[in-house]
Order: structure tokens, then sequence, then C-alpha cells
């Protein structure tokens, strides 16, 4: 009996191992069907980019598919990219004149005031008290001045008690003037309307004249400012108009004259200063927020202009490939070329090439001078 289940456990691993390797080599063989059907679609790939036709001799010759352009003069403008960033036109870091303990704040944090708008006020008892004082002295010097005057003028005593009654009273105007201006310093106002982005003291705390109490912003123009390489001066002026853009907003961008050109050279970058000025009505844009400005600095009404990927360079210079007929044939010819300048995926040729020839833009890379090409899609015909 023991002898009967033994044999039967080693039938049944031997079973096992069966289906095992049987399964195992399955998943191999699709393996390798697999990378024989890949091995085919990339040679298939690779024969749809050609054709293969038979010459007059029977032999075969390669045609290779290109795309092609026509050449035509055209618009070119070179820009130049600098990075700008803004700055509120009316802002203001408010401090008060004179120093004093906070006794009220009016506004809160993202508040819009009106120019004039009272923020804060310090205490001023002291100030009241001596308005109060100088309100009351003056007053009788009122009076002592008109007896005086009186008197003066009905040759009733000495002209010097007429003067200086006079002096007395004029002076007591004058202090209370002073007074009261103190005391409107110690009212401190919005001198430009904005919102209110920062408090930087509480109620009861001391303020100093050069100590910033408050940050007000109007968001309504800003100023764009950058710098400029020196190389440049000559190329940018004020009032010529430039673009604007934001990376923060891909889909705005302004055109707007330039506002002012600094005058002087940075020694420490070789820059000058550009100044932008633009209208911020939603206001999204914000002080310190990076912009791209674009200058331009060269235009060319009629202009030779091909896609700068198509020029290569050799020993020589620079090239790229045109088509021309020859017997009935569509050859690939390399043509050597003078470029001028480059802007994004553009160059303006200044010499080899002339409006109406072909040149390829697709296939340049499977071609030679002397290869016979045919055209794929003719976007010049």
């Amino acid at each position: 009996m023991k002898y009967g289940i033994l044999a039967a456990i080693i039938i049944f691993m031997a079973s096992c191992s069966s289906n095992q390797e049987t399964e195992q080599s399955i998943r191999d063989q699709i393996t390798a069907y697999k990378k024989e059907v890949g091995d085919l679609n990339g040679k298939i790939s690779d024969l749809e980019k050609k054709l293969l036709v038979m010459n007059t001799e029977g032999s075969l010759i390669e045609k290779v598919p290109v795309e092609v352009k026509s050449l035509a003069f055209e618009p070119f403008d070179h820009y130049i990219e600098v990075s700008g960033t803004a700055e509120a036109v009316k802002e203001a870091f408010i401090s008060p004149e004179v120093g004093g303990q906070i006794r009220e704040i009016y506004v809160n944090e993202g508040d819009y005031v009106e120019k004039g708008r009272l923020l804060a006020k310090l205490n001023t008892e002291v100030t009241e008290s001596s308005i109060a004082d100088m309100k009351t002295s003056l007053d009788l010097a009122t009076v002592v001045y008109e007896k005086q005057k009186r008197l003066w003028e009905k040759g009733i005593g000495s002209e010097i008690q007429y003067l200086n009654a006079k002096n007395n009273k004029e002076s007591l105007e004058q202090k209370l003037v002073t007074l009261n201006a103190q005391l409107d310093m110690a009212m401190i106002k919005s001198p430009v309307s904005g919102i209110v982005d920062k408090i930087y003291h509480k109620r009861g705390e001391l303020a100093m004249p050069g100590a910033q109490l408050m940050q007000i912003v109007n968001l309504e123009e800003l100023y764009i400012n950058a710098d400029v390489s020196e190389k440049y001066l000559g190329q940018v002026n004020e009032g010529e108009q430039v673009k604007i853009e934001f990376p923060v907003y891909p889909d705005m961008s302004f055109e707007v004259p330039i506002y002012r050109k600094g005058n002087v050279i940075n020694p420490n970058n070789r820059t000058f200063a550009v100044q932008l000025k633009v209208k911020n009505p939603d206001r999204l844009l914000k002080p310190n927020i990076l912009s791209v400005i674009h200058i331009n600095d060269f235009s060319a009404d009629s202009a030779i202009v091909v896609p700068s990927a198509l020029i290569k360079q050799d020993i020589t210079g620079s090239y790229l490939y045109t088509m021309q007929q020859i017997d009935n044939k569509w050859i690939a010819r390399k043509v050597y070329v003078t470029t001028g300048q480059s802007y994004l995926d553009k160059t303006m040729v200044t010499n080899g090439l002339q409006a109406g020839q072909t040149v390829i833009v697709q296939g340049y890379n499977l071609v030679s001078d002397g290869t016979e090409v045919y055209v794929k899609s003719n976007d010049a015909s």
C-alpha cells in the first residue's frame, strides 16, 4: 500500500514538471514570434519610406520621398527677448510725519481706499491740549489788540503798546497754525488711491517717522522694467512698439511703446534700462511679476526665409538641399548659402537662393547631392 502511494506521488510530480516545461516553451515561442513581427514591421516601415523602381537597364534605383517648398520673398522680423519685472506706477509706503502712539487704525488689509482717506490716527492729547491753551491765549490777545487799536485810532496811548498787542496776537495765531498742522500730521491719510496691501503695526504700538506703517498699491497701471544689453543701444528707442508676454498668463500679451530708455550704462552687467507702461484694469498683473519683452531690432520687408532645421554645416560652409529636374528626373542638389539672422525656427538667407527655387523641407536627412527623389507632398506646386 505504501509503495503504491509513493508511486502515485512520483507520477503526479513528473506530470506537473512536464506541464510547466510545455507552458514555458510556448511562452518562449510567443516571445520569439513577437520579435520577428517587430523586425518585419521595422523593415516594412523602412521600405515604405523609399520607392524602388526599375531603370532602363532593368536594375533597381532608389527614389527618396520628400516634401518641398517653393521659395518666395516674405517679411522677416528679428526680436531680442529680455526679462522684465512689474512695478506699480502709484505705490505708497506710509510712514507718519511725527512720532506717537497709534490710537486708531481705520482700515484693514485688502481694503480699497481713495486718495485722502484717513488710515490711522496717532495719540494727539498733548497737541489738542496745547491747541486749547493757545486758543485761550489768542482770545485774550485779540481783545487786547482790538482795544489798543481803538485807543491808537483815537490818539490815546503809545504806538509801541499798539504794536506789541498786534505782534502778540499775530504770533499766537501763527503758533496756533503750527499746532493745527502738527495735529493734522497725526492724522495719517492715504496719498494715493489703491489697495491696503500690508499693515505693519497694531493699535497701541509706537509709530515713528521713517518706519513703515502701511503699504498701499494701485494696480490699475504698472511699469515694466528691464535691462537690455548695451550692444542693442542703437536699435532700441523710446516710442517703438514692443510686445510683452507673461509666463503665468500664456494667453495674455500687450503691445505698447517704450516709455523710457535709460541714459546710463550699468558697469556691472553692461546693460541700460528700458521701462514700459501698461494698463491693468482687471488687476491680474501684480508688482514683481515676471514678463518677457520682445523688442524688434531688425526687419526686412522682402527676404528669402527657410526653416532653420534645413541648414547644415560642413567644412565648406552652410548648405541645404534643393530639388532640380534633370532628364525628367527630380534630383536633390546641395546648395551652399549665406545666412543672416535667425529667429525662432526661421533663418534669413542672404545669398545662394532665389525666389522660385524649390527646397527640400522633409526627407532632407535621407538625401545627398545627386539623389533621385519624388515629391510625396508638394506645398509649392
